[in-house]
């Protein structure tokens, strides 16, 4: 079994700051990618930030030069470090993480809960 449990979610005033976290549990071989995906009502699913396992990263351009993404893979924890979060930030934020359970095992995709981020104006 695996878990990705996030944290850090809230409430802020707009140009405020957040960092999420999301802890990986449970039998893993290796953690290939981490992510930060979000939702709002109404709207797909969109990918926020990425990290591979050698610390490549990418980032949706709304967010570029505001989010980083960074990761501890000892603890297996992915971050999100959000900085002048703006109104339209506001959604559920999921961590999604490609990973293989043992070594002979192919990469599964796998979600956390979510965890709601409100930015007010």
């Amino acid at each position: 079994q695996v878990q990705l449990v996030e944290s850090g979610g809230g409430l802020v005033q707009a140009g405020g700051s957040l960092r999420l976290a999301c802890a990986a549990s449970g039998t893993i071989y290796v953690i290939n990618a981490m992510a930060w995906y979000r939702q709002v009502p109404g709207k797909e699913r969109e990918l926020v930030a990425r990290i591979g396992g050698g610390g490549w990263t990418n980032y949706v351009d709304s967010v570029k030069g505001r989010f980083t993404i960074s990761r501890d893979n000892a603890q297996k924890t992915a971050y999100l470090q959000m900085n002048n979060l703006k109104p339209e930030d506001t959604a559920v934020y999921y961590c999604n993480a490609d990973l293989r359970r043992w070594s002979i095992d192919s990469a599964n995709s796998y979600w956390g809960q979510g965890t709601q981020v409100t930015v007010s104006s």
